[in-house]
C-alpha cells in the first residue's frame, strides 16, 4: 500500500510515495540534483555529499537528499506540507564547498583524461565549482590498480565516490574490491592486489563519475565528439541487451549500455562491451571458390553462378547460424525449401519443439525474475550464459528468493539449494531446492545443456509438467541470439539435424560454427569470419556482421528487437537478405522482394508477432507428452565465456581474457 505525502519543492507542491528519497521527489519536481555517488540500481552510501539540499524548518545545515526519505520530513506549524529548497543561497554555498573539497587532490588532467567531454565532475565543477582554490598544500597522489586487460585505473582521480565497490558486491557478486585507510589514505583498492573476476567488471566504467576508471581497450583511441553513436541490439548472448555502438569512420570503437528495464536494465557483459576488435580480425571481405583443394578469390558474379551451379538439382541442406538475423533465416528458408531442400537452426541438437512457441521461448519474461521468490535453474549455468540475466537472479535473491540447482555445482555469484546434477532429481525434486508453496509467484528456468541430449524433448515435457503443477512461469535461456527467431519463421526440420542433413549433396551453411559439417557434402559457406564453417567451405560468401547490417533478432523471452547498422561491411562482403535474394535470381527462382522493406513486409505477413518490436508476445500453453528421460547428468551448453561465437574467438582481448579464466581456475587457493 502506498503512503502518499504532499512536499513542496522549490515553490511547487506535488505528492509522492512516502518511500522515496528526497533526490527521487526532486527529480519528479522536475529538479536535477547533483551527485556523484548515488545511483538507482545501487545501495545509497551518502558519501559525496554533492545533492545537499535545504529543508525547511529543519535543522539549521543543507540535508544529503539521497539520504532522507520523504517520510522524515516535518509537515509545518498548521499542518503544512514540508518545505524542501534545492537552489537557496545555503544550498549553492554547501555545493560549492563540497566541489572545492572534492578538487583539493584531484589531478589537472583533463585535456589528456580519456574521460574529458563524458566526466561528470567535469560538468558539475562547471556549476559549482569556483575559479580560485584556498588550499596551497601539495596534491595527494596514490598508486595505480592492476585490474587486468579491461579496466584501466588512474586512481590520483578517485574522488571515493564507492560506486565501483557497491556495484563489484552487490550486482556482480565478487568481493574484490573495497576501501581501505582513513582520512587523507583512504584509498579504493582490491584484495591482495587481485584482478577483477567477474563478466561484468566492464560496467564499472560507466558508472565511475570521474576519469579514475576507465576502458583499456578503448583508451586515446577516440574522443566522444569524434563519435557516431548508434542503438543496437547485443548478439553476445540470447538476451538481447539494449547496447550503443559508437564508429568513427568505418571501425566500431566502443560498445556502451543503454537502459532498458525489460531485459539488461543498465548492465552488459563484457564479452558485449569488448568483442569489438573481432569486428576488425579474420574477416571475409570478397568471396572464394575452391579449385584443386585450394580456396582462390572470386568476383560475386563467378561466386553466385558457382553457388547456383551446384544447387541446381541437388538435395540441398540449410544450417542456420546463431547470430543470423530473422530477415536471413525467412529468405534462406524460402530459398531452400522452394529448390526443395531442408532448413535447420538447432543446429547443436536442442530439442526444441517447432511450432510450440511455449516450448521454445516459455511463458515467462526476464522481468519475472525480479518479482519471483523461488528460482529453479536447470542444466542451465546464468553465468557464462547470460551474466546480465544471472545478477538479475542475484537481485531476486537479496531480496529473499531462494534458488535450486539441477546440474553440477558451479559458482553462480549467490547462494543455492543443489537438487541433483541429473533427470533423477528432476523426477524426485526435494521440496528444499524448489518450493511453490513460498508466497508470490515462482520460476523455471531451462537451459540448452538440458535440451542438447538426446532425452532433450523428455527433460522439456517434465520441465513444462513441472511448470504447470507448481503454476511456475516457465523461460527457455538459449544461448544463440538467432535462434529464436529462426524457430519463430520455422527454419526446422522434422528430426533436426541429422534428418536435414541426411543424404544432402549440396549444404548452404549461412554462419553456423558451432555444429559439425559432415565430409561429403558440397559446402556454400555465407558468413562473417574466416571461423570453423569457413575452413570446410568449397564456395564462401562474405557477409556482414550484427554491426553492419539492420537485422530483427528475437530474444530468450520472446521479444522482436531491432539491431541497426552502425558501419559498413569490409570490402565487398554484403548484407544477408542481398546475398540470398541474388543467388535466388541465379536460381531462376527470384525471392519476391528487393529491399529489406519488402522482405520485413512479408515475413511480418506470415508471422505477425514479429511486427510488435520490444513487445513479449504471451503464448498460448501447449504442455509436450511425458517421455522417459536418461539418466546422464545435465552438461552445460558454454564452457569458456569469451570464445563462444566466431566474432569473440576473432578479438585478441577475448583469448587474452580466456586464458586469464583458464589460469585463474588452475591455480590452487591457499588455505585461509
Amino acid at each position: 500500500m502506498s503512503d502518499l505525502r504532499k512536499v513542496i519543492i522549490d515553490g511547487n507542491e506535488i505528492e509522492v510515495d512516502g518511500a522515496m528519497t528526497l533526490i527521487q521527489a526532486c527529480e519528479q519536481a522536475g529538479v536535477e540534483i547533483p551527485r556523484f555517488c548515488y545511483h538507482e540500481r545501487l545501495s545509497i552510501a551518502g558519501n559525496c555529499r554533492m545533492c545537499l539540499v535545504e529543508v525547511v524548518g529543519g535543522p539549521p545545515k543543507p540535508a544529503a537528499s539521497c539520504a532522507m526519505q520523504v517520510r522524515d520530513l516535518r509537515p509545518g506549524p498548521e499542518g503544512q506540507p514540508p518545505v524542501v529548497k534545492t537552489n537557496s543561497p545555503m544550498v549553492k554555498k554547501a555545493r560549492e564547498g563540497v566541489m572545492e573539497f572534492l578538487l583539493i587532490n584531484h589531478p589537472l588532467d583533463c585535456p589528456i583524461c580519456d574521460q574529458g567531454g563524458e566526466c561528470d565532475l567535469q560538468d558539475q565543477a562547471m556549476a559549482y565549482g569556483v575559479d580560485f582554490s584556498r588550499f596551497r598544500e601539495p596534491k595527494r597522489a596514490t598508486e595505480d590498480l592492476d585490474l587486468g586487460p579491461l579496466v584501466e585505473t588512474h586512481m590520483t582521480r578517485c574522488i571515493s565516490c564507492t560506486r565501483c565497490v557497491r556495484f563489484t558486491t552487490e550486482v556482480a557478486g565478487i568481493h574484490q574490491m573495497g576501501q581501505t585507510g582513513r582520512g587523507e589514505d583512504a584509498e579504493i583498492t582490491s584484495y591482495l592486489g587481485e584482478t577483477l573476476d567477474s563478466n561484468l567488471q566492464g560496467n564499472i566504467i560507466d558508472l565511475c563519475p570521474v576519469g579514475a576508471l576507465v576502458s583499456k581497450p578503448y583508451a586515446f583511441t577516440a574522443r566522444p565528439w569524434e563519435l557516431t553513436k548508434t542503438e543496437s541490439i547485443d548478439v553476445m548472448d540470447a538476451m538481447g541487451a539494449s547496447i550503443r555502438v559508437d564508429t568513427k569512420g568505418r571501425e566500431v570503437m566502443r560498445i556502451l549500455p543503454r537502459n532498458h528495464d525489460g531485459t539488461n536494465e543498465e548492465w552488459i557483459s563484457d564479452k558485449t562491451r569488448f568483442v569489438f576488435d573481432g569486428l576488425r580480425r579474420q574477416r571475409l571481405d570478397t568471396p572464394y571458390i575452391r579449385e584443386n583443394g585450394k580456396l582462390r578469390k572470386a568476383t560475386w558474379p563467378e561466386a553466385l553462378s558457382a553457388a547456383a551451379a551446384a544447387m541446381k538439382g541437388k538435395k540441398i541442406a540449410g544450417l542456420v547460424g546463431d547470430l543470423a538475423p530473422a530477415e536471413a533465416a525467412y529468405a534462406l528458408k524460402e530459398l531452400i525449401e522452394g529448390q526443395g531442400g531442408n532448413v535447420e537452426c538447432r543446429t547443436d541438437g536442442a530439442k526444441l519443439p517447432a511450432g510450440n512457441r511455449s516450448g521454445y521461448v516459455g511463458t515467462a519474461s526476464i522481468e519475472d525474475i525480479d518479482s519471483a521468490r523461488a528460482i529453479l535453474l536447470i542444466g542451465t549455468n546464468p553465468r557464462i550464459e547470460a551474466p546480465v540475466l544471472n545478477a538479475r537472479i542475484r537481485k531476486a535473491w537479496t531480496h529473499g528468493a531462494t534458488v535450486g540447482l539441477v546440474g553440477d555445482p558451479v559458482d553462480l555469484t549467490y547462494d543455492y539449494n543443489h537438487v541433483g546434477t541429473g533427470p533423477a532429481a528432476l523426477e524426485s525434486l526435494s521440496e528444499s531446492g524448489f518450493d511453490p508453496d513460498t508466497d508470490g509467484p515462482s520460476l523455471i528456468i531451462l537451459g540448452q545443456g538440458a535440451l542438447a541430449r538426446e532425452d532433450g524433448e523428455a527433460v522439456l515435457a517434465k520441465a513444462m509438467a513441472l511448470a504447470e503443477s507448481t503454476q511456475s512461469g516457465l523461460l527457455i535461456l538459449h544461448t544463440a541470439a538467432g535462434r529464436v527467431g529462426a524457430m519463430d519463421v520455422n527454419a526446422v526440420t522434422e528430426g533436426g539435424l541429422t534428418a536435414a542433413l541426411n543424404g544432402a549433396d549440396v549444404v548452404y551453411n549461412l554462419g553456423s560454427e558451432e555444429g559439425d559439417v559432415p565430409s561429403g557434402p558440397f559446402v556454400i559457406y555465407q558468413g562473417s569470419h574466416g571461423d570453423r564453417g569457413a575452413h570446410r567451405a568449397d564456395i564462401i560468401l562474405p557477409a556482414a556482421a550484427y554491426t553492419e547490417e539492420n537485422g530483427l533478432f528475437v530474444n530468450t523471452e520472446g521479444r522482436p528487437q531491432l539491431a541497426m547498422r552502425a558501419s559498413f561491411a569490409p570490402g565487398q562482403a554484403k548484407e544477408n537478405w542481398a546475398i540470398l535474394r541474388a543467388l535466388s535470381a541465379e536460381l531462376d527462382a527470384t525471392l519476391p522482394y528487393n529491399s529489406l522493406a519488402q522482405l520485413r513486409t512479408a515475413l511480418i505477413g506470415k508471422h505477425p508477432h514479429l511486427g510488435n518490436i520490444d513487445d513479449v508476445a504471451e503464448n498460448e500453453w501447449t504442455p509436450l507428452k511425458a517421455k522417459k528421460m536418461g539418466k546422464a547428468d545435465f552438461r552445460y551448453a558454454l564452457s569458456d565465456f569469451y570464445l563462444t561465437n566466431p566474432i569473440a574467438r576473432a578479438s585478441q582481448l577475448m583469448a587474452e581474457l580466456s586464458a586469464n579464466a583458464k589460469a585463474r581456475a588452475a591455480t590452487p587457493m591457499a588455505a585461509e
